[in-house]
């Protein structure tokens, strides 16, 4: 066993990684790990972590491999923002963060894991660092492609891309990891497109189950101008509910262990100025961490509304691929009768349009009304 058994269908990435940490003439101040969503960019990142800190080069069972991996290794700091962006003062604070000799391992590594939401601004505050690096300090970045991250930082770091697993080694991680039954963990992969994250909330979730449903159902009920305007609303509701309920406790026990760090009194009907200036930097940190989500499971809907028309395309064309929506075959076969290829590839150009124009801040339901209207099909 080794802290690399959970980095799945990267042999090339680990090997690299791995050379790095036994071959002094291999490691560098600064790496940068691409992947798509699911790749396991972050799995790949801590478990780089954990063999740099590891007397075994990485043997997954010291306390140096498992501190590390789960974020609590003293010298290893995981930073995965919850915002829109990585701010300028963050940015800050991590350069002067890397400047600091390590205290028990053999580096001090720097993770962050969403490199890409750097703003520009934050980019610069962190190249120095990065370009001028102390003594036994390592950067690992994540982002999901070269473009994404800015042409300084990427300029100055070793690339390592990862690739989309397979779906039957996703399945065989959530078998063996999470007890999974390997009917499940197929069905969770393959639904995922072999997202690890989403393949294991998948097999355990079933309110995600349905929502998903929900989605590809959409497919075969656009037919007129209403239709579209219905489905995009669905699928706006759809993100609005799942991310509510996603921050709703967190957020009311955010704000009571803040409370009861400044001693304040929850029942009071006005707060002291300087209580009520936290609580306000609070709410923001959570509204941008609720938008952040909402795009966030907008962008998977639309991923799996995208699928049914990749599936139904592969009927047109007789490929012996295998399908991502098995499971509903009939919907993805009425769409396959109703659209011609033309139509089919036009409709994922929509979609595409759709998740690129909500990436640069367009109003949500305006871009999900404009792309609905190019899915619709003939009754």
């Amino acid at each position: 066993m080794t802290v690399w058994r959970d980095v799945i269908g990267q042999d090339s990435a680990v090997a690299t990684l791995q050379r790095a940490v036994t071959d002094p003439t291999s490691m560098t101040h600064a790496w940068l790990l691409t992947g798509p969503p699911g790749s396991g960019r972050s799995v790949a990142a801590r478990a780089f972590a954990a063999a740099l800190e590891c007397p075994l080069d990485g043997c997954g069972e010291c306390r140096e491999c498992r501190t590390s991996v789960d974020g609590t290794h003293a010298d290893v700091d995981v930073i995965a923002t919850e915002g829109l962006s990585i701010k300028v003062e963050q940015a800050r604070e991590l350069a002067a963060m890397s400047a600091l000799r390590p205290s028990v391992g053999p580096w001090r590594v720097i993770i962050v894991e969403d490199a890409d939401r750097l703003t520009e601004r934050a980019a610069d505050a962190l190249l120095k660092a990065i370009e001028e690096p102390v003594p036994r300090t390592v950067w690992i970045l994540c982002a999901p492609s070269l473009e994404d991250v800015v042409i300084t930082i990427r300029s100055r770091s070793r690339h390592v891309r990862l690739r989309t697993p397979p779906a039957e080694a996703v399945a065989e991680l959530l078998h063996r990891r999470d007890g999974v039954e390997m009917p499940m963990a197929m069905y969770a992969a393959r639904a995922a497109q072999s997202h690890v994250g989403l393949a294991r909330r998948l097999a355990w979730d079933e309110g995600a189950r349905i929502r998903r449903r929900d989605v590809i159902s959409l497919a075969g009920r656009i037919h007129g101008v209403g239709d579209a305007i219905g489905a995009a609303a669905d699928l706006a509701s759809i993100a609005d509910e799942e991310s509510t309920a996603a921050a709703a406790e967190r957020d009311t026990a955010e704000r009571q262990r803040l409370m009861e760090v400044l001693g304040a009194d929850p029942s009071a009907r006005t707060q002291p100025p300087h209580i009520r200036s936290q609580l306000s930097g609070l709410e923001k940190e959570q509204k941008a961490r609720a938008t952040r989500h909402s795009r966030d499971v907008l962008d998977r809907s639309l991923v799996d509304l995208l699928s049914v028309y990749r599936d139904a395309l592969i009927l047109h064309s007789g490929a012996a691929l295998g399908l991502v929506n098995q499971d509903s075959l009939p919907i993805v076969q009425g769409v396959a009768r109703s659209m011609s290829a033309e139509q089919l590839l036009q409709a994922m150009d929509a979609i595409g349009t759709a998740r690129e124009r909500i990436g640069l801040n367009v109003a949500p339901l305006l871009a999900l009304e404009a792309m609905a209207i190019s899915l619709r099909v003939p009754r």
